[in-house]
């Protein structure tokens, strides 16, 4: 099941908040390694690595890297101060966190009873790719007053930019370092933070579940606005219920019982092969039409010709459960050709896939139109 090896560490190629990637020798060649340092200790050029290359081995979406497990010669010293949730649980690297809901957190006595998101927005998405595109389109009207765009122009608001928390569930990556646009984006700003749910680890915030997540998005973060996705890569099987994105479902359920407004974003493309795929994905229709069983405003974006009549017709088969909202998406390209981060998804650029990029855009347009 686990393909080791052992390697040596060549060189530090670049690092990003909680993760640090490598150049490293192997006996059969060298391979670029992602190490996590609250988790193994910081790699030097030098040391020896034990990996763990079985994902790299099969191609799988780990974005082309081997793990790093252990440095065997240089263990890290022991972990201090508070913290007793499991996460990983009873694997060989389960970690201790301090979870925002657990007694001996600060939040403790502002969790324990919390039971209201008091009408906050909470946009749901399939993939983690729909993030950034997500915030594009709603930071279009309300951007953060502070922040510089691409060619150096400052972004102004009459009004307050909203805070906006990333709620991360752990169909995909579990380490939530893993994700540098999350990263990025949190250190200009257009996150207030990270909140990693269930088995997910190594946010701003940690909780136990996606209920508590929301509410420490909410009353931990103070936040306006919550986006909710897997992390980084997603499991699917080509079948109708064997895909970690079901879990967008279950999101709504989650927001609408804790009296938020849940937004769903439909995941779109025109360029993926796979007809399943093509126009509003399988994984939308079963997650917002079977999974989900609390209405959503499901936001359908008015995407031109022939193809954005396709979008529109399935789209309303979601119409029974949950309320459609049309939303134009005139002006969300330029926006997202000013993301501060790169846009990809399932390894297609805006100009592979812009459709499924507007779609995402236009959701988060909508969730700015709820703020007061």
């Amino acid at each position: 099941m686990i393909r080791w090896r052992k390697g040596e560490v060549l060189s530090v190629r670049r690092e990003w908040p909680g993760a640090i990637e490598l150049q490293v020798s192997l006996p059969e060649g060298e391979c670029r390694a992602l190490a996590y340092p609250r988790l193994v200790g910081r790699p030097e050029p030098g040391d020896a690595v034990l990996l763990n290359t079985t994902a790299l081995a099969m191609g799988l979406g780990t974005g082309g890297y081997a793990m790093v497990v252990a440095l065997p010669d240089r263990l890290p010293e022991d972990p201090q101060g508070p913290g007793h949730l499991v996460k990983a649980r009873y694997t060989p690297l389960q970690a201790t966190v301090l979870g925002a809901d657990e007694q001996d957190s600060p939040f403790h006595d502002v969790l324990r009873d919390a039971d209201s998101l008091d009408g906050m927005p909470v946009v749901v998405a399939d993939l983690h790719s729909a993030l950034p595109a997500i915030l594009c389109g709603l930071f279009g009207s309300r951007p953060p007053a502070d922040y510089a765009g691409p060619a150096g122009e400052v972004a102004s608001s009459p009004v307050r930019a909203p805070r906006v928390a990333y709620v991360m569930l752990d169909g995909g990556a579990l380490p939530g370092w893993f994700s540098m646009s999350a990263a990025r984006l949190r250190e200009i700003g257009w996150l207030c933070g990270v909140v990693t749910t269930g088995q997910s680890f190594g946010g701003d915030v940690e909780a136990v579940t996606v209920h508590t997540g929301l509410l420490a998005a909410r009353h931990v973060l103070s936040a306006d606005v919550a986006i909710v996705t897997q992390g980084p890569g997603n499991l699917g099987t080509g079948t109708r219920w064997g895909f970690s994105g079901v879990s967008a479902g279950e999101a709504v359920n989650a927001a609408a019982v804790l009296g938020g407004r849940p937004v769903a974003a439909l995941r779109v493309s025109e360029g993926d092969l796979r007809e399943r795929h093509i126009g509003v994905s399988h994984h939308s229709l079963t997650a917002y039409g079977r999974v989900a069983l609390a209405p959503a405003q499901v936001v359908v974006p008015e995407l031109p010709g022939d193809f954005g009549d396709r979008v529109a017709e399935q789209a309303s088969e979601l119409a029974g459960r949950h309320e459609l909202v049309r939303v134009p998406v005139d002006g969300l390209e330029e926006l997202l050709r000013r993301s501060p981060v790169k846009l990809s998804t399932m390894g297609r650029g805006l100009d592979e896939d812009l459709a499924g990029f507007l779609t995402s855009a236009a959701a988060g347009r909508h969730a700015a139109s709820l703020l007061s």
